[in-house]
């Protein structure tokens, strides 16, 4: 996304949404925020843009790429084009937060909220930082008032789960989850009465409930896949990790495994499609389509511009793969692989291609479990390649989904204290859990 510090919600509204080619999409009518118990920013989750045809979709913030003051412009991709609907952990910026009462914290002084601005994180989020608000005073025989832009922290009793009507309980929850890793959600999600995980469920944005779904034991991913509706499903399957999704989709019986990937974008599906022609337990089933991968003609400075996205896992970032185009997997012809190592003692203006370790063997796609096991240990790598007869890169297998795979199957099901040694945390949310 461009470089942009602060972005009032007052701005955005009405300005003309463009797809990367240029093409008019809709126009921004407002923003849409996760709702928090505490005082820390809620984070800004997407756009509700207006299509032409008055219908109103989501965008998620992080489909936007440029922010201007005559636009915005959206990434390469597809928009969901299902109606927008509001979820209960979720407040509309534009038309629920402004013009809600408030006062300053610790004080008794009443304020009007006018406009909120939202500021970017070093982890690429937007949360609503600051808010415009108005305090009206009477004194002197006549009515003042004066405009002031406060952190959020410094503005309280805005009653904002009244404004969603979310349940206090899973609303408790929500807040709670939002300062826990994926895995340790995941722990706490299982041990929830059904009715309070689906309400759970039913209030997290897609992405956050696809990284709880990638980490629960496969019995408890199955029930709560089925209990979504197919559409949502099939947006929660997108928002997986592509072999997470197809180890899932495996698991399902035919039909049902058929009926949501003809819901998902074919974008989305088709890398999960090829994933499913492996078996689980084979190096194709184990990998992940999505690796780091460039051109021969691109610079260090490049590959590590790359590797140093908050978002791609820490394996995937042990190493970038070389390759003639495209660079899409399957890709062009495979020249070898760079480790992120090598690239921090290479001059940035220096090409990838003349520091390719072209010896590292590459794994086959229907290498057997035991074989990556060896490769890894032998190797002592995170990340491995895996192409195919024709040196066609197909994807990446890293460490951790090795590790899965050698775990016992029970293992996420046996408890996160005795692995962690962290109970004091979960001891603080099963106490939440028990009052929610």
């Amino acid at each position: 996304m461009a470089a942009v510090n602060r972005v009032f919600a007052a701005q955005l509204a009405g300005l003309p949404v463009f797809g990367p080619d240029g093409e008019s999409i809709g126009k921004v009518r407002d923003l849409v925020a996760g709702l928090r118990l505490d005082q820390q920013p809620p984070r800004v989750l997407g756009l509700v843009v207006e299509l032409s045809n008055r219908r109103r979709v989501f965008v998620p913030m992080l489909r936007v790429t440029v922010i201007e003051p005559s636009a915005v412009t959206l990434a390469t991709g597809s928009v969901n084009m299902r109606r927008f609907h509001q979820r209960p952990n979720e407040v509309l910026v534009l038309g629920q937060l402004t013009d809600a009462h408030a006062r300053l914290a610790g004080t008794d002084t009443r304020v009007t909220v006018v406009d909120a601005a939202m500021e970017p994180t070093r982890t690429r989020d937007w949360v609503l930082a600051r808010l415009a608000i108005r305090e009206r005073r009477v004194g002197l025989g006549r009515r003042r008032s004066s405009l002031q832009v406060l952190p959020w922290s410094e503005v309280s009793g805005l009653g904002l789960t009244d404004l969603s009507g979310q349940p206090q309980g899973a609303g408790r929850l929500l807040m709670l989850f939002d300062t826990m890793r994926a895995v340790d959600v995941a722990a706490t999600l299982r041990d929830l009465p059904l009715k309070r995980r689906h309400e759970v469920a039913d209030a997290m944005d897609d992405e956050r409930l696809a990284d709880v779904i990638e980490e629960l034991p496969e019995d408890d991913q199955k029930e709560l896949l089925s209990y979504l509706p197919e559409e949502r499903a099939a947006d929660i399957l997108e928002a997986m990790n592509p072999d997470d999704a197809a180890d899932l989709l495996g698991e399902l019986n035919p039909a049902d495994q058929n009926r949501l990937l003809e819901l998902m974008h074919p974008e989305e599906s088709a890398p999960v499609k090829r994933l499913l022609a492996y078996s689980s337990d084979t190096a194709g089933g184990l990998m992940t389509p999505e690796p780091v991968v460039l051109p021969p003609d691109a610079t260090v400075a490049e590959a590590l511009a790359h590797i140093r996205n908050a978002e791609l896992p820490a394996a995937l970032a042990s190493m970038v793969f070389v390759c003639r185009p495209p660079t899409e997997t399957p890709t062009g012809r495979y020249v070898g692989c760079v480790h992120f190592q090598r690239l921090l003692r290479e001059p940035p203006a220096e090409l990838v291609a003349t520091a390719v370790d072209s010896d590292l063997p590459a794994l086959r796609p229907d290498a057997p479990l035991s074989e990556v096991t060896r490769y890894f240990a032998a190797y002592n790598l995170a990340c491995g390649p895996v192409v195919d007869d024709q040196e066609h890169l197909l994807g990446a297998v890293t460490v951790d989904d090795v590790l899965d795979h050698l775990l016992p199957e029970d293992w996420r099901e046996t408890g996160l204290h005795d692995r962690t040694g962290e109970p004091e945390q979960h001891a603080h949310v099963d106490e939440e859990v028990e009052h929610a």
